[in-house]
């Protein structure tokens, strides 16, 4: 059974990812940030929002596929 609070959610991080798929990081920042305040602790939410702090500051190429890839370890 899943809580309702990340069904309440799912609408906010799927719109979420389709922002950051179009490469549009900082709406789908804000919805991300959205989830967070249904699921306060939800890893993969935190962890989008700051894959979209990293692409305001350097834009991933024009050829991306919306994989990201570390660059440290």
């Amino acid at each position: 059974m899943v809580a309702k609070e990340k069904l309440d959610m799912l609408p906010y991080y799927n719109k979420a990812l389709e922002l950051y798929k179009q490469r549009q990081f900082n709406e789908a920042k804000a919805y991300f940030k959205k989830c967070l305040e249904f699921v306060p602790n939800d890893g993969p939410a935190q962890l989008y929002m700051d894959r979209c702090d990293i692409f305001m500051k350097t834009p991933p190429p024009e050829n991306w596929d919306g994989v990201f890839v570390m660059t440290t370890k």
